[in-house]
């Protein structure tokens, strides 16, 4: 067993601001990480990171375009909180050492982006991710903070209380790829979640291999319910052969989409009359694809992005990383001719629940990044806001779990926030297959904290002596039937008839996991058992994903029904949440809060 005052589990942007926050603030800190730090998918954000530095820009401007994006499901005092420190967050990664592109008189350089009314994405080049994750692993070095690397978390340590907001999370248990070891955590002051997306319950992603909702999963079988999980952020341009996405900052530096008419698609069938390529993400990949669906696309698949007309030498300044990912994915010279680009998988808005510093409704267990919800994007995340988030968030929840906050948050979590439950029925059933199966739940007995994390690693090794042990099909098949179907019936538009045939689908690729085995009998370095364990991962973040956009009757930000054109703000202003109940789910719903520091903010009609 290992011991620490606070466990960050992944090390990416969100992870490694969390460690460094909790380390200042004096808690003895470790990261446990299935990647390698620098590996961690934040190194392939490309665009940049919003933040209001110039004068002539401010906070609550950066604050009004983050809910304008969300389509007001945002939560205030989140999105205050982010938009206010944000600055204060990339002026510091500036002082260690964060090589951001700049202006000739040595100012940080900044572009515009889609959505913001004044452009405030500072960036490196088009490699901003990149160079955020080696700066910041650079400060985790430099303070000797202990990094558990490759050792895959598979399991919370959570006492069992019948209500989730009476338990506490006391640790984790994580399976060491290097040796097959399973070890126990022990957290004496909490657990920080920071393990990214879920871009792998789709088949067409930007998101790495990695990103498979694992502290989604686990957070949720723990106790902790997702919340807004329908609300996936499809990028407008990623490459159609493989998914790599093509930076926000090509449309930001004056990139122009065409369609096969060579039309200028965003002004020309009035998209975005004003915005025009600069429109938020949900707006251009619709516009996309229905100029592919009118027979206006590409090979009936794609459209093109031009960045020909802005020339050699800002190409190479500032998207030249752009080039090599056109020319290595697609054959395509970036300098002679227009890139393919289509929308892919890109970002989920929805996470953990949990509040404006990061905690959930378990005590001691948090959730920062992608991977929580708390809520600052609401139904469309902005390009540009992701970095900043994670920088601004990790630091919040790291201060929280070291002790330093003593602020009540203004966000509620847990049951105790419900408004109302959703009366329908699912067209398939829900949750586990068998309730009574150890595996089923992730809680453990009512016990001290470190027999609860013993006895979580027991049954974690138990769990898997049993998949190396037996016989069975391979997980593989099994996911590919969740990304089929989650690709096919839960994308960019979405029909009452698909989301209802995805969770038959997702049923039965749940009932066929029971089944699932490992072929690989090697105790080490065996990814067939680790992806089998996220593929249980993928399962449940798939079904959150597919119900909550079934049971959200309206057109809001990246959520598109066909049935209901509107945005309904007097029945859906309010989060979608879902938890686990045991293994017998439940969907319910809680209100957005609107009432921010200074300012409520009023629903209106989102253009651009």
């Amino acid at each position: 067993m290992y011991e620490h005052d606070v466990i960050v589990v992944g090390a990416g942007g969100a992870g490694l601001r969390a460690a460094i926050e909790a380390h200042e603030e004096g808690a003895d800190v470790a990261l446990v990480t299935k990647l390698h730090p620098v590996r961690s998918h934040t190194g392939a954000a490309e665009g940049g990171i919003n933040a209001a530095l110039h004068e002539k820009d401010s906070w609550d401007l950066h604050a009004y375009d983050t809910m304008k994006g969300s389509d007001y499901l945002g939560d205030a005092p989140a999105i205050d909180a982010f938009a206010k420190e944000a600055r204060h967050e990339v002026i510091q990664l500036e002082h260690w050492g964060m090589p951001f592109s700049r202006e000739e008189d040595g100012t940080v350089s900044q572009r515009p982006f889609g959505g913001l009314s004044y452009p405030r994405t500072t960036y490196a080049g088009a490699e901003t991710g990149h160079h955020l994750l080696h700066t910041m692993y650079e400060q985790v070095v430099k303070r000797g903070i202990e990094v558990y690397d490759e050792w895959f978390v598979t399991r919370l340590a959570v006492t069992n209380e019948p209500n989730p907001a009476d338990r506490t999370c006391h640790g984790c248990v994580a399976y060491e790829i290097a040796t097959g070891e399973v070890s126990g955590f022990y957290a004496r002051q909490g657990v920080i979640l920071a393990t990214g997306g879920t871009g792998q319950a789709f088949d067409h992603t930007t998101n790495a291999i990695a990103c498979t909702g694992d502290g989604q999963a686990m957070a949720y079988r723990a106790g902790a319910p997702m919340e807004d999980m329908e609300f996936v952020q499809f990028h407008p341009t990623t490459l159609p052969s493989t998914g790599v996405l093509i930076s926000e900052g090509v449309r930001g530096e004056g990139g122009i989409l065409y369609n096969d008419n060579e039309e200028r698609l965003m002004f020309e069938y009035g998209y975005a009359n004003n915005s025009g390529e600069l429109a938020s993400r949900d707006v251009v990949s619709r516009a996309e694809l229905t100029e592919v669906n009118e027979g206006r696309g590409i090979e009936d698949e794609y459209v093109h992005l031009d960045m020909r007309h802005l020339g050699e030498e800002r190409i190479i300044d500032r998207l030249e990383n752009i080039l090599h990912l056109a020319e290595d994915f697609e054959g395509v010279d970036g300098l002679d001719e227009p890139m393919p680009v289509k929308p892919g998988q890109h970002y989920q808005m929805g996470g953990t629940e949990v509040d404006e510093y990061g905690h959930s409704c378990v005590d001691g267990l948090y959730a920062v990044g992608e991977c929580a919800c708390y809520s600052l994007h609401g139904a469309n995340r902005l390009g540009g806001n992701a970095l900043p988030e994670l920088l601004v968030f990790g630091a919040r929840a790291g201060r929280h779990a070291a002790g330093a906050v003593e602020e009540e948050p203004e966000i509620p979590t847990g049951p105790g926030a419900k408004s109302d439950d959703w009366d329908e029925e699912s067209p398939a059933e829900l949750g586990a297959v068998d309730a009574s199966d150890p595996v089923a739940a992730d809680g453990g007995a009512v016990a001290t904290p470190q027999e609860v994390l013993e006895q979580a690693v027991e049954t974690e090794r138990e769990r898997v002596e049993t998949l190396m042990e037996r016989d069975g099909i391979n997980h593989a098949d099994v996911r590919a039937k969740v990304q089929k179907t989650m690709t096919e019936n839960v994308n960019v538009f979405r029909e009452e008839s698909n989301l209802k045939q995805a969770l038959k689908d997702i049923r039965e690729a749940r009932e066929e996991y029971q089944n699932v085995a490992v072929a690989d009998p090697s105790r080490t370095y065996n990814t067939d058992l680790v992806h089998t364990i996220e593929t249980r991962n993928v399962i449940d973040v798939a079904e959150s994903i597919a119900l909550g956009a079934l049971a959200r009757k309206e057109f809001r930000g990246a959520h598109w029904r066909k049935q209901y054109q509107e945005r309904r703000d007097d029945e859906y202003l309010k989060h979608t949440l879902y938890a686990w109940n045991g293994g017998n789910p439940e969907l319910y719903y809680k209100p957005v809060i609107l009432e921010g520091h200074e300012k409520k903010y009023e629903p209106k009609i989102r253009s651009y």
